[in-house]
């Protein structure tokens, strides 16, 4: 996932404005109890911190690889 695939999906599944609060305010457990922000800043690839994200705020896991976007291949 690419950093402009990671901000499309947050911004599909949250809407644009409350995806922003949700990067910059909600601490992740599954990346060191990091914001999305401070994750991404630090190295963690924006997959790991999107799926992290989706766990966090209970998005169902039909969700979890993005709007129109398809699960990639086994």
């Amino acid at each position: 996932m690419k950093m402009s695939e990671f901000k499309q999906a947050i911004a599909d599944e949250f809407g644009a404005g409350y995806g922003r609060v949700l990067a910059a305010d909600l601490v992740l457990g599954d990346v060191g109890s990091r914001t999305a922000n401070q994750a991404l800043s630090d190295g963690v690839p924006p997959r790991e911190v999107w799926l992290a994200l989706c766990r966090a705020t209970d998005v169902p896991r039909e969700r979890w690889y993005g709007v129109g976007t398809p699960p990639p291949r086994a």
